[in-house]
C-alpha cells in the first residue's frame, strides 16, 4: 500500500467543519520535481486551481529527477509509485513531470490548463465525477467521517478509504539542478497518506482520534474514497477536504 508516517498534529478550531453545501467535482492530482525545468509553470497553476472550492488538489513531489543535481525536499518514493501505478492502471505506461491525474481516471499536462478543463468536461459528460457524498466534522475528541451510499443505478467495486496530509503552501528556494536560482511555490503539497477503511457501497461512518485531523494553519487533511485495481489505485469516486482558514 501506499502509505506514509502522519506529521504531527497541532491545534485545529474546535467547530471545523466541512461546509455541507460543498461536495467537489473533481480532484485533480499533479505530479511534480523540484528538479524539474517543466514544473514550475504547473506549480503555479495549480495555486489558481487550488482557489476552487468544486476542486480537491493535491501536489504529489516524486522522486525520480533527484539524480539530475537536486534532492527534492518534498519527494517520497511512494508517491514516485503512486504515478508509476496510475499508468499500468490506464495501461499506456505514461509518466513524466509535470502531469495531472484527474478523478483517478485520466491524465493531462500539469501545465496545460485547456487540457485540464477539457479532461474535467469529459468525465462530467461521461458521468464519471466524484457521485460518492463524504462528510466531515471534529466532534469531542473525533474525526467523524460519513460517506453515502453508492447510487442505486451506480454499483461500485470494493474501495479503500485515504486520510490524506498536506501542507497548503511550501515556499522552497532551489539550490543546484534544472530550476537552480529560482524560488518555488507548491499548494497542498501532500505529505502523508494512510488508509483507514474500505467501503463497499453501502453507507458507512467512520471515527477516528480526533488528533489526526488536526493542523495549525499551515496544513490541511482530505478523505478519498478511491476503488481498488489489482492492488492498485483505481477511480476516485468521492472527496472531501477538512475546512479551515484558507483550506
Amino acid at each position: 500500500m501506499l502509505i506514509s508516517t502522519l506529521a504531527a498534529p497541532s491545534v485545529v478550531a474546535a467547530d471545523e467543519a466541512t461546509d455541507p453545501s460543498r461536495h467537489p467535482r473533481a480532484v485533480v492530482e499533479l505530479f511534480t520535481s523540484q528538479g524539474c525545468a517543466n514544473c514550475p509553470p504547473a506549480d503555479a497553476l495549480m495555486q489558481r486551481l487550488g482557489a476552487d472550492p468544486d476542486l480537491v488538489t493535491l501536489s504529489f513531489a516524486v522522486d525520480y529527477w533527484d539524480y539530475l543535481g537536486w534532492k527534492d525536499t518534498a519527494a517520497r518514493p511512494e508517491f514516485s509509485q503512486r504515478q508509476r501505478a496510475y499508468a499500468e492502471m490506464r495501461g499506456d505506461r505514461a509518466i513524466y513531470t509535470p502531469q495531472v491525474v484527474i478523478n483517478g481516471r485520466v491524465h493531462a499536462v500539469g501545465s496545460d490548463r485547456p487540457a485540464i478543463e477539457r479532461r474535467l468536461a469529459g468525465l462530467a459528460a461521461e458521468h464519471q465525477d466524484l457521485d460518492v457524498a463524504i462528510d466531515l466534522e471534529t466532534a469531542g475528541d473525533a474525526l467523524v467521517i460519513r460517506v453515502g451510499a453508492a447510487p442505486d443505478d451506480r454499483p461500485r467495486p470494493p474501495a479503500t478509504v485515504w486520510l490524506l496530509h498536506y501542507e497548503k503552501s511550501r515556499t522552497v528556494p532551489i539550490g543546484r539542478g534544472e530550476n537552480s536560482g529560482k524560488t518555488i511555490t507548491y499548494t497542498h503539497l501532500v505529505r502523508s497518506m494512510q488508509p483507514i477503511g474500505m467501503w463497499k457501497g453501502a453507507a458507512l461512518r467512520l471515527e477516528l482520534p480526533r488528533r489526526e485531523a488536526t493542523h495549525d494553519g499551515s496544513g490541511g487533511c482530505a478523505v478519498l474514497v478511491q476503488v481498488d485495481r489489482d492492488g492498485g489505485p483505481g477511480p476516485i469516486v468521492g472527496a472531501r477536504v477538512l475546512a479551515g482558514p484558507s483550506s
